[in-house]
Protein backbone atom coordinates (compact mmCIF):
# COMPACT_ATOMS: atom_id res chain seq x y z
CA UNK A 1 0.00 0.00 0.00
CA UNK A 2 1.44 3.34 -1.12
CA UNK A 3 0.63 6.60 0.68
CA UNK A 4 1.66 10.07 -0.48
CA UNK A 5 3.65 11.68 2.33
CA UNK A 6 3.68 15.49 2.24
CA UNK A 7 6.88 15.39 4.29
CA UNK A 8 8.87 13.51 1.61
CA UNK A 9 6.66 14.70 -1.28
CA UNK A 10 6.44 11.18 -2.68
CA UNK A 11 4.48 7.97 -2.31
CA UNK A 12 5.84 5.65 0.35
CA UNK A 13 5.03 2.10 1.38
CA UNK A 14 2.74 2.29 4.39
CA UNK A 15 3.64 0.39 7.52
CA UNK A 16 2.53 1.36 11.04
CA UNK A 17 5.24 1.85 13.64
CA UNK A 18 4.22 -1.30 15.50
CA UNK A 19 3.22 -3.18 12.33
CA UNK A 20 -0.36 -3.63 13.52
CA UNK A 21 -2.15 -0.43 14.53
CA UNK A 22 -2.21 2.77 12.49
CA UNK A 23 -2.23 5.71 14.90
CA UNK A 24 -4.06 8.50 13.08
CA UNK A 25 -4.65 12.06 14.26
CA UNK A 26 -6.89 14.28 12.12
CA UNK A 27 -7.31 17.97 12.88
CA UNK A 28 -10.95 18.69 13.66
CA UNK A 29 -13.18 21.73 13.33
CA UNK A 30 -13.23 24.97 15.25
CA UNK A 31 -16.91 24.91 16.26
CA UNK A 32 -18.05 28.50 15.73
CA UNK A 33 -20.31 27.94 12.70
CA UNK A 34 -21.98 25.20 10.67
CA UNK A 35 -19.80 22.57 9.00
CA UNK A 36 -19.56 22.99 5.23
CA UNK A 37 -18.67 20.84 2.23
CA UNK A 38 -14.96 21.56 2.62
CA UNK A 39 -15.04 20.05 6.11
CA UNK A 40 -17.03 17.09 4.81
CA UNK A 41 -14.42 16.39 2.16
CA UNK A 42 -11.69 16.12 4.77
CA UNK A 43 -13.56 13.83 7.12
CA UNK A 44 -15.00 11.63 4.36
CA UNK A 45 -11.48 11.26 2.92
CA UNK A 46 -9.99 10.12 6.22
CA UNK A 47 -13.00 7.91 6.87
CA UNK A 48 -12.29 6.06 3.62
CA UNK A 49 -8.60 5.86 4.53
CA UNK A 50 -9.55 4.32 7.87
CA UNK A 51 -11.97 1.86 6.25
CA UNK A 52 -9.38 0.72 3.72
CA UNK A 53 -6.65 0.38 6.35
CA UNK A 54 -9.06 -1.90 8.21
CA UNK A 55 -9.65 -3.88 5.01
CA UNK A 56 -5.88 -4.22 4.59
CA UNK A 57 -5.65 -5.82 8.03
CA UNK A 58 -4.60 -2.88 10.18
CA UNK A 59 -6.35 -1.71 13.31
CA UNK A 60 -6.79 2.07 13.40
CA UNK A 61 -6.59 4.25 16.50
CA UNK A 62 -8.29 7.43 15.29
CA UNK A 63 -8.23 10.73 17.20
CA UNK A 64 -9.94 13.90 15.98
CA UNK A 65 -9.99 17.04 18.09
CA UNK A 66 -12.31 19.98 18.57
CA UNK A 67 -10.65 23.39 18.95
CA UNK A 68 -13.25 24.64 21.42
CA UNK A 69 -11.25 27.71 22.49
CA UNK A 70 -10.56 30.21 19.72
CA UNK A 71 -10.85 33.89 18.83
CA UNK A 72 -13.69 33.13 16.38
CA UNK A 73 -15.69 31.30 19.06
CA UNK A 74 -15.14 34.14 21.54
CA UNK A 75 -16.26 36.72 18.96
CA UNK A 76 -19.37 34.71 17.99
CA UNK A 77 -20.28 34.23 21.67
CA UNK A 78 -19.94 37.95 22.42
CA UNK A 79 -22.18 38.81 19.47
CA UNK A 80 -24.81 36.29 20.59
CA UNK A 81 -24.60 37.23 24.26
CA UNK A 82 -23.78 33.67 25.36
CA UNK A 83 -20.69 31.90 26.66
CA UNK A 84 -18.00 30.52 24.31
CA UNK A 85 -18.78 27.06 25.73
CA UNK A 86 -22.40 27.36 24.55
CA UNK A 87 -21.32 28.29 21.02
CA UNK A 88 -18.84 25.41 20.87
CA UNK A 89 -21.35 22.90 22.23
CA UNK A 90 -24.01 23.98 19.73
CA UNK A 91 -21.80 23.54 16.69
CA UNK A 92 -20.16 20.33 17.92
CA UNK A 93 -23.63 18.77 18.25
CA UNK A 94 -24.54 20.04 14.79
CA UNK A 95 -21.28 18.67 13.36
CA UNK A 96 -22.05 15.16 14.61
CA UNK A 97 -25.61 15.34 13.29
CA UNK A 98 -24.47 16.30 9.79
CA UNK A 99 -21.27 14.28 9.43
CA UNK A 100 -22.94 11.03 10.52
CA UNK A 101 -25.45 11.46 7.69
CA UNK A 102 -22.44 11.02 5.41
CA UNK A 103 -21.74 7.60 6.99
CA UNK A 104 -18.52 8.85 8.58
CA UNK A 105 -17.48 6.43 11.32
CA UNK A 106 -16.82 7.95 14.73
CA UNK A 107 -13.23 8.52 15.83
CA UNK A 108 -12.07 6.62 18.90
CA UNK A 109 -11.73 9.86 20.87
CA UNK A 110 -12.80 13.46 20.20
CA UNK A 111 -10.64 15.45 22.64
CA UNK A 112 -11.34 19.10 23.33
CA UNK A 113 -8.84 21.80 24.19
CA UNK A 114 -10.77 22.63 27.36
CA UNK A 115 -10.35 19.03 28.52
CA UNK A 116 -6.61 18.91 27.79
CA UNK A 117 -5.31 21.99 29.63
CA UNK A 118 -3.01 20.12 32.08
CA UNK A 119 -1.23 18.35 29.20
CA UNK A 120 -0.94 21.57 27.21
CA UNK A 121 0.56 23.49 30.14
CA UNK A 122 3.01 20.65 30.80
CA UNK A 123 4.16 20.60 27.16
CA UNK A 124 4.73 24.37 27.20
CA UNK A 125 6.67 23.99 30.46
CA UNK A 126 8.92 21.32 28.89
CA UNK A 127 9.66 23.58 25.93
CA UNK A 128 10.61 26.51 28.17
CA UNK A 129 12.85 24.28 30.31
CA UNK A 130 14.65 22.97 27.22
CA UNK A 131 15.26 26.46 25.88
CA UNK A 132 12.88 26.26 22.90
CA UNK A 133 10.37 28.71 24.37
CA UNK A 134 10.42 31.91 26.40
CA UNK A 135 8.00 33.94 28.48
CA UNK A 136 7.34 37.59 27.66
CA UNK A 137 4.88 39.59 29.73
CA UNK A 138 2.58 36.65 30.43
CA UNK A 139 2.77 35.25 26.89
CA UNK A 140 4.96 32.28 25.98
CA UNK A 141 6.50 31.99 22.50
CA UNK A 142 8.26 29.20 20.62
CA UNK A 143 11.69 30.31 19.40
CA UNK A 144 11.60 29.13 15.79
CA UNK A 145 15.33 29.62 15.13
CA UNK A 146 16.16 27.24 17.99
CA UNK A 147 14.60 24.33 16.07
CA UNK A 148 16.95 23.31 13.27
CA UNK A 149 14.35 21.41 11.23
CA UNK A 150 11.84 24.22 10.91
CA UNK A 151 10.34 24.35 7.41
CA UNK A 152 10.90 20.69 6.52
CA UNK A 153 7.20 20.00 5.94
CA UNK A 154 6.28 23.14 3.99
CA UNK A 155 9.71 23.33 2.27
CA UNK A 156 10.18 26.95 3.32
CA UNK A 157 13.42 28.44 4.59
CA UNK A 158 13.75 31.03 7.32
CA UNK A 159 14.83 33.82 4.97
CA UNK A 160 11.71 33.31 2.87
CA UNK A 161 9.54 33.27 5.98
CA UNK A 162 11.26 36.33 7.42
CA UNK A 163 10.47 38.42 4.33
CA UNK A 164 6.74 38.07 5.00
CA UNK A 165 6.80 38.07 8.80
CA UNK A 166 5.07 40.80 10.77
CA UNK A 167 4.80 41.62 14.47
CA UNK A 168 1.52 43.05 15.79
CA UNK A 169 1.85 46.02 18.16
CA UNK A 170 0.44 43.97 21.07
CA UNK A 171 2.89 41.09 20.59
CA UNK A 172 5.99 40.83 22.75
CA UNK A 173 7.89 38.17 20.83
CA UNK A 174 11.61 38.52 20.28
CA UNK A 175 11.57 37.39 16.63
CA UNK A 176 8.84 37.90 14.00
CA UNK A 177 9.03 34.17 13.18
CA UNK A 178 8.17 33.05 16.72
CA UNK A 179 4.64 31.89 17.50
CA UNK A 180 2.50 31.81 20.63
CA UNK A 181 2.29 28.75 22.85
CA UNK A 182 0.41 30.53 25.64
CA UNK A 183 -1.52 33.81 25.52
CA UNK A 184 -2.00 36.10 28.49
CA UNK A 185 -5.64 36.49 29.49
CA UNK A 186 -7.70 39.43 28.27
CA UNK A 187 -10.81 40.92 29.83
CA UNK A 188 -14.01 38.93 29.27
CA UNK A 189 -12.14 36.03 27.63
CA UNK A 190 -11.90 32.48 29.02
CA UNK A 191 -8.65 31.83 30.91
CA UNK A 192 -6.93 29.10 32.89
CA UNK A 193 -4.12 29.13 35.46
CA UNK A 194 -0.54 28.43 34.41
CA UNK A 195 3.02 29.06 35.66
CA UNK A 196 3.02 32.22 33.49
CA UNK A 197 -0.28 33.56 34.82
CA UNK A 198 -3.88 33.28 33.68
CA UNK A 199 -4.29 32.70 29.97
CA UNK A 200 -5.19 30.26 27.22
CA UNK A 201 -3.19 28.11 24.82
CA UNK A 202 -2.07 29.00 21.32
CA UNK A 203 -3.63 27.03 18.46
CA UNK A 204 -0.67 24.87 17.47
CA UNK A 205 0.33 23.57 20.91
CA UNK A 206 -3.17 22.20 21.46
CA UNK A 207 -2.91 19.55 18.75
CA UNK A 208 0.61 18.54 19.78
CA UNK A 209 -0.62 17.92 23.33
CA UNK A 210 -3.76 16.04 22.29
CA UNK A 211 -1.91 13.83 19.81
CA UNK A 212 0.69 12.96 22.44
CA UNK A 213 -1.93 12.27 25.11
CA UNK A 214 -3.89 9.76 23.06
CA UNK A 215 -1.35 8.37 20.57
CA UNK A 216 2.09 8.80 22.14
CA UNK A 217 5.18 10.74 21.10
CA UNK A 218 5.18 9.35 17.53
CA UNK A 219 2.06 8.90 15.43
CA UNK A 220 1.69 7.17 12.08
CA UNK A 221 -0.68 9.42 10.13
CA UNK A 222 -1.30 13.10 10.71
CA UNK A 223 -4.12 14.35 8.53
CA UNK A 224 -5.96 17.50 7.58
CA UNK A 225 -6.57 19.92 4.74
CA UNK A 226 -3.73 21.29 2.63
CA UNK A 227 -4.23 24.71 4.24
CA UNK A 228 -2.91 23.23 7.51
CA UNK A 229 0.53 22.35 6.12
CA UNK A 230 1.76 25.81 7.08
CA UNK A 231 1.81 27.10 9.68
CA UNK A 232 -0.21 24.63 11.75
CA UNK A 233 1.41 21.28 11.00
CA UNK A 234 4.85 22.84 10.56
CA UNK A 235 4.56 24.31 14.05
CA UNK A 236 3.29 21.05 15.50
CA UNK A 237 6.41 19.28 14.24
CA UNK A 238 8.65 21.94 15.80
CA UNK A 239 6.90 21.83 19.19
CA UNK A 240 6.58 18.07 19.45
CA UNK A 241 10.05 17.15 18.22
CA UNK A 242 11.71 19.86 20.31
CA UNK A 243 9.90 18.63 23.42
CA UNK A 244 10.78 14.97 22.77
CA UNK A 245 14.48 15.34 21.96
CA UNK A 246 14.09 15.09 18.19
CA UNK A 247 11.85 12.02 18.17
CA UNK A 248 9.75 11.91 14.97
CA UNK A 249 6.33 13.46 15.57
CA UNK A 250 4.43 12.00 12.59
CA UNK A 251 5.67 9.46 10.07
CA UNK A 252 3.17 10.21 7.28
CA UNK A 253 1.58 13.60 6.70
CA UNK A 254 -1.56 13.21 4.58
CA UNK A 255 -3.41 16.28 3.29
CA UNK A 256 -6.63 16.51 1.31
CA UNK A 257 -7.27 19.06 -1.41
CA UNK A 258 -9.79 21.88 -1.27
CA UNK A 259 -13.38 22.02 -2.42
CA UNK A 260 -13.42 25.00 -4.79
CA UNK A 261 -16.03 27.25 -6.35
CA UNK A 262 -14.89 28.74 -9.65
CA UNK A 263 -11.35 27.63 -8.75
CA UNK A 264 -11.46 29.51 -5.43
CA UNK A 265 -11.19 27.64 -2.12
CA UNK A 266 -14.50 27.18 -0.31
CA UNK A 267 -14.17 28.75 3.13
CA UNK A 268 -16.11 30.64 5.76
CA UNK A 269 -13.69 33.55 5.64
CA UNK A 270 -14.43 34.07 1.94
CA UNK A 271 -18.17 33.67 2.48
CA UNK A 272 -18.51 31.20 -0.40
CA UNK A 273 -19.32 28.06 1.55
CA UNK A 274 -22.36 25.78 1.53
CA UNK A 275 -23.49 24.38 4.88
CA UNK A 276 -24.05 20.64 4.86
CA UNK A 277 -27.63 21.03 6.05
CA UNK A 278 -28.45 23.16 3.00
CA UNK A 279 -26.86 20.64 0.64
CA UNK A 280 -28.68 17.71 2.27
CA UNK A 281 -31.97 19.55 1.67
CA UNK A 282 -31.35 19.06 -2.06
CA UNK A 283 -29.26 15.88 -2.28
CA UNK A 284 -29.19 12.54 -0.54
CA UNK A 285 -26.10 12.30 1.73
CA UNK A 286 -25.01 9.15 -0.15
CA UNK A 287 -24.93 11.21 -3.35
CA UNK A 288 -22.89 13.92 -1.61
CA UNK A 289 -20.43 11.31 -0.35
CA UNK A 290 -20.11 9.85 -3.87
CA UNK A 291 -19.42 13.36 -5.19
CA UNK A 292 -16.70 13.92 -2.57
CA UNK A 293 -15.01 10.65 -3.57
CA UNK A 294 -15.26 11.26 -7.32
CA UNK A 295 -11.84 12.93 -7.38
CA UNK A 296 -8.60 11.77 -5.77
CA UNK A 297 -8.45 13.18 -2.25
CA UNK A 298 -5.37 15.33 -3.00
CA UNK A 299 -6.91 16.94 -6.10
CA UNK A 300 -9.13 20.03 -6.05
CA UNK A 301 -12.85 19.27 -6.25
CA UNK A 302 -14.93 21.97 -7.90
CA UNK A 303 -18.42 22.30 -6.44
CA UNK A 304 -21.34 22.51 -8.84
CA UNK A 305 -24.95 21.40 -9.04
CA UNK A 306 -24.06 19.66 -12.29
CA UNK A 307 -21.41 17.58 -10.52
CA UNK A 308 -23.88 16.59 -7.82
CA UNK A 309 -26.52 15.72 -10.44
CA UNK A 310 -24.01 13.46 -12.19
CA UNK A 311 -23.24 11.82 -8.86
CA UNK A 312 -26.96 11.32 -8.24
CA UNK A 313 -27.34 9.63 -11.63
CA UNK A 314 -24.35 7.39 -10.89
CA UNK A 315 -25.82 6.41 -7.53
CA UNK A 316 -29.17 5.57 -9.10
CA UNK A 317 -27.46 3.30 -11.59
CA UNK A 318 -25.47 1.58 -8.83
CA UNK A 319 -28.60 1.06 -6.79
CA UNK A 320 -30.45 -0.34 -9.78
CA UNK A 321 -27.70 -2.92 -10.14
CA UNK A 322 -27.98 -3.83 -6.47
CA UNK A 323 -31.70 -3.76 -5.84
CA UNK A 324 -34.03 -3.20 -8.75
CA UNK A 325 -34.78 -6.23 -10.89
CA UNK A 326 -37.98 -7.15 -12.60
CA UNK A 327 -36.87 -10.72 -13.11
CA UNK A 328 -33.90 -12.14 -11.22
CA UNK A 329 -32.05 -14.65 -13.35
CA UNK A 330 -29.45 -17.02 -11.98
CA UNK A 331 -25.99 -15.42 -12.29
CA UNK A 332 -24.15 -16.68 -15.34
CA UNK A 333 -20.55 -17.37 -16.31
CA UNK A 334 -17.44 -17.57 -14.16
CA UNK A 335 -17.51 -15.88 -10.76
CA UNK A 336 -15.80 -12.48 -11.24
CA UNK A 337 -15.93 -11.31 -7.61
CA UNK A 338 -12.23 -11.87 -6.90
CA UNK A 339 -11.13 -10.21 -10.14
CA UNK A 340 -13.28 -7.15 -9.52
CA UNK A 341 -12.10 -6.75 -5.93
CA UNK A 342 -8.44 -7.13 -6.92
CA UNK A 343 -8.76 -4.15 -9.28
CA UNK A 344 -10.59 -2.16 -6.63
CA UNK A 345 -7.96 -2.95 -3.99
CA UNK A 346 -5.16 -2.06 -6.42
CA UNK A 347 -6.71 1.38 -6.95
CA UNK A 348 -7.17 1.98 -3.23
CA UNK A 349 -3.66 0.73 -2.47
CA UNK A 350 -2.30 3.47 -4.75
CA UNK A 351 -2.68 6.36 -2.29
CA UNK A 352 -6.39 5.69 -1.69
CA UNK A 353 -7.37 6.54 -5.26
CA UNK A 354 -11.14 6.65 -4.94
CA UNK A 355 -11.59 8.00 -8.48
CA UNK A 356 -10.02 4.82 -9.90
CA UNK A 357 -11.83 2.70 -7.31
CA UNK A 358 -15.16 4.10 -8.54
CA UNK A 359 -14.25 2.93 -12.04
CA UNK A 360 -14.07 -0.58 -10.56
CA UNK A 361 -17.45 0.03 -8.95
CA UNK A 362 -18.97 0.81 -12.34
CA UNK A 363 -17.32 -2.23 -13.91
CA UNK A 364 -19.09 -4.28 -11.26
CA UNK A 365 -22.35 -2.47 -12.05
CA UNK A 366 -22.01 -3.35 -15.75
CA UNK A 367 -21.36 -6.99 -14.88
CA UNK A 368 -24.27 -7.03 -12.44
CA UNK A 369 -26.62 -5.83 -15.19
CA UNK A 370 -25.24 -8.61 -17.40
CA UNK A 371 -25.97 -11.17 -14.70
CA UNK A 372 -22.30 -12.01 -14.11
CA UNK A 373 -21.73 -14.26 -11.12
CA UNK A 374 -20.11 -12.52 -8.15
CA UNK A 375 -20.64 -9.00 -9.49
CA UNK A 376 -23.30 -7.93 -7.00
CA UNK A 377 -21.32 -9.35 -4.07
CA UNK A 378 -18.20 -7.48 -5.21
CA UNK A 379 -20.19 -4.29 -5.70
CA UNK A 380 -21.64 -4.44 -2.20
CA UNK A 381 -18.18 -5.03 -0.73
CA UNK A 382 -16.69 -2.05 -2.59
CA UNK A 383 -19.49 0.24 -1.48
CA UNK A 384 -18.90 -0.85 2.11
CA UNK A 385 -15.25 0.21 1.90
CA UNK A 386 -16.19 3.52 0.28
CA UNK A 387 -18.98 4.04 2.81
CA UNK A 388 -21.56 4.80 0.13
CA UNK A 389 -24.88 3.82 1.70
CA UNK A 390 -27.49 3.72 -1.04
CA UNK A 391 -30.19 1.61 0.60
CA UNK A 392 -32.45 4.48 1.64
CA UNK A 393 -36.22 4.70 1.42
CA UNK A 394 -36.18 7.62 -1.00
CA UNK A 395 -34.42 5.53 -3.63
CA UNK A 396 -36.87 2.62 -3.62
CA UNK A 397 -38.94 2.06 -6.76
CA UNK A 398 -42.71 2.39 -6.17
CA UNK A 399 -44.79 -0.80 -6.36
CA UNK A 400 -46.86 0.72 -9.19
CA UNK A 401 -43.71 1.06 -11.27
CA UNK A 402 -42.55 -2.46 -10.45
CA UNK A 403 -45.95 -3.87 -11.50
CA UNK A 404 -45.95 -1.97 -14.80
CA UNK A 405 -42.44 -3.21 -15.51
CA UNK A 406 -43.42 -6.79 -14.73
CA UNK A 407 -46.51 -6.50 -16.98
CA UNK A 408 -44.34 -5.10 -19.76
CA UNK A 409 -41.89 -7.98 -19.37
CA UNK A 410 -44.75 -10.49 -19.62
CA UNK A 411 -46.10 -8.78 -22.76
CA UNK A 412 -42.65 -8.74 -24.33
CA UNK A 413 -42.17 -12.46 -23.70
CA UNK A 414 -45.60 -13.08 -25.24
CA UNK A 415 -44.37 -11.09 -28.27
CA UNK A 416 -47.18 -8.55 -27.77
CA UNK A 417 -44.88 -5.67 -28.60
CA UNK A 418 -47.62 -3.02 -28.90
CA UNK A 419 -48.76 -3.71 -25.34
CA UNK A 420 -45.12 -3.84 -24.23
CA UNK A 421 -44.55 -0.39 -25.75
CA UNK A 422 -47.68 0.95 -24.04
CA UNK A 423 -46.33 -0.16 -20.67
CA UNK A 424 -42.97 1.45 -21.51
CA UNK A 425 -44.69 4.79 -22.18
CA UNK A 426 -46.60 4.57 -18.90
CA UNK A 427 -43.32 3.94 -17.09
CA UNK A 428 -41.76 6.93 -18.85
CA UNK A 429 -44.66 9.14 -17.73
CA UNK A 430 -43.88 8.11 -14.14
CA UNK A 431 -40.21 9.03 -14.57
CA UNK A 432 -38.75 5.55 -15.13
CA UNK A 433 -37.09 3.74 -18.01
CA UNK A 434 -36.67 0.02 -18.49
CA UNK A 435 -33.55 -1.64 -19.88
CA UNK A 436 -33.57 -5.17 -21.30
CA UNK A 437 -30.53 -7.22 -20.27
CA UNK A 438 -29.48 -10.87 -20.35
CA UNK A 439 -30.78 -11.34 -16.81
CA UNK A 440 -34.11 -9.65 -17.43
CA UNK A 441 -35.46 -6.13 -17.47
CA UNK A 442 -33.93 -3.56 -15.15
CA UNK A 443 -35.58 -0.34 -14.03
CA UNK A 444 -33.82 2.99 -13.76
CA UNK A 445 -35.03 6.46 -12.86
CA UNK A 446 -34.87 8.96 -15.71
Amino acid sequence: MKVYNTLSQKKEEFSPLDGKTARMYVCGITPYDSAHLGHARCYVAFDVIKRFLNRAGFAVRHIQNFTDVDDKIIKRAAAAGVSPAEIASKYIDEYFEQIRKLSVLDADVYPKVTETLPEIVELVRQLTEKGFAYEAGGDVYFAVRKFAGYGKLSKRNLDELMSGARVSPDEKKADPLDFALWKKSKALEPAWPSPWGEGRPGWHIECSAMAQKYLGDTIDIHGGGQDLIFPHHENEIAQSEAAHDGKTFARYFVHNGFVTINDQKMSKSLGNFFALGDIFAKYNPAVVRYFLLSQHYRSPLDFSDEGLKQSAAACRRIQNALDVRVEDAAPSGADRRTELLEKFDAAMSDDFNTASALASVHSAVDMAFAGTAGAVDALAEMLGVLGIALAVAGDKVPQEVLKLAADREAARKAKNFKLSDDFREKLKALGYAVEDTKSGAKIKKI
